[in-house]
């Protein structure tokens, strides 16, 4: 396996940078099928949810490949289904650098990226060229606003992209918590929440009329959420049909890295300190939701048996990002390997 020897190369670099390499590297070794030399493995654990079939529970988070550029090389990676994005209507060029930071101490990374992205458009051209989708693989299109239209507006952004991905996705991922979009997250308050929910599943219907074919909604929410948060969300993902959450995107909390390099700087905190967060919310979720509406579990997963627990608290399918980062691709093969077993 070659990717310990990658991983020290990579975090010789600025993050930001390293990631760029890292993507065409594994769109090179792709298209070459050498992927097995970072230790890619499909493993087959078949799950349907949503409606939709997937070979393995195991996907990628929202954010590694934000336009679709390497769907068919993270795909040849083994995960059971890819999501792409954040993406936003216009082109936006995200937060001033430097805006990714490791902190190798505790498998942990931090971002103010600011959902930089060259656009709906450029996604969508990017998806019609990718086998991946082609061939019947699952791909989720995660949709957000751009930075500068104002909340009231929220809900027309959300619109436009979900009416351009639509024709493209085997799911789309509704993005409501990232902290670096400034005051994205009060869109996941009560009133708020419902002046974006009721018209996307008014689209949603509309879109599946047209295109012939149903394409489902989940809902990204944040882990800094208080109990009575989530009740409330969970009622509201009830009463408006949406047919899935994901929790959950980055945190604002610095627990468990307090004093160590980077942590002081602003933005999302992913990786090993977000598990017990994430988890905590995912049971309330869970329990709030009583199965009526599914969950796809994310944060901090750095293990097989991490994955068990995020199945084990609620979830039906789970999520990987920081962990692909410092587990390589091992990891995804790991962890569909120990949810297969379940």
């Amino acid at each position: 396996m070659f990717y310990p020897l990658l991983r020290k190369l990579f975090f010789s670099l600025d993050a930001e940078n390293a990631h760029a390499f890292g993507m065409r590297g594994i769109a090179l070794l792709s298209a070459l099928k050498l992927s097995p030399l970072l230790g890619a493995q499909r493993i087959d654990a078949p799950v349907r949810l949503m409606g939709l079939d997937f070979p393995n529970p195991v996907g990628l988070a929202a954010g590694l490949d934000k336009n679709g550029e390497f769907i068919d090389g993270l795909a040849a990676l083994g995960f059971g289904f890819i999501e792409i994005g954040t993406v936003t209507p216009r082109p936006q060029p995200g937060n001033p650098k430097p805006r990714l930071f490791r902190i190798p101490e505790r498998n942990a990374i931090l971002n103010r990226m600011g959902f930089n992205n060259a656009g709906v458009d450029a996604l969508a051209a990017n998806v019609r060229r990718a086998a991946f989708p082609k061939n019947g693989g699952i791909l989720g299109i995660n949709i957000g606003k751009n930075f500068d239209t104002p909340n009231e507006k929220a809900v027309e952004d959300y619109l436009l992209c979900f009416e351009r991905v639509y024709p493209l996705a085997s799911y789309v991922a509704v993005n409501i918590s990232s902290p670096n979009t400034k005051n994205l997250r009060e869109l996941q308050k009560d009133e708020a929440l419902d002046a974006l929910l009721a018209p996307l599943k008014a689209a949603q219907t509309r879109l599946a009329d047209l295109h012939g074919r149903y394409v489902p909604l989940a809902l990204k929410i944040a882990p800094d959420l208080e109990d009575e948060q989530i009740a409330a969300i969970a009622a509201r993902l009830k009463s408006h049909r949406i047919d899935a959450v994901i929790a959950t995107n980055t945190t604002l909390s610095r627990q468990g890295v307090e004093g160590l390099p980077f942590a002081a700087e602003s933005g999302g905190l992913s990786g090993e300190p977000l598990f017990s967060a994430a988890n905590a919310v995912l049971e309330k979720l869970a329990l709030a939701l009583a199965g009526e509406v599914p969950i796809i579990g994310v944060g901090g997963i750095m293990s097989g048996e991490d994955a068990r627990v995020k199945i084990a608290a609620g979830a039906s399918l789970v999520q990987l990002y920081s962990g692909l980062i410092y587990r390589g691709p091992k990891l995804v093969a790991e962890a569909a390997t120990a949810l297969s077993r379940q």
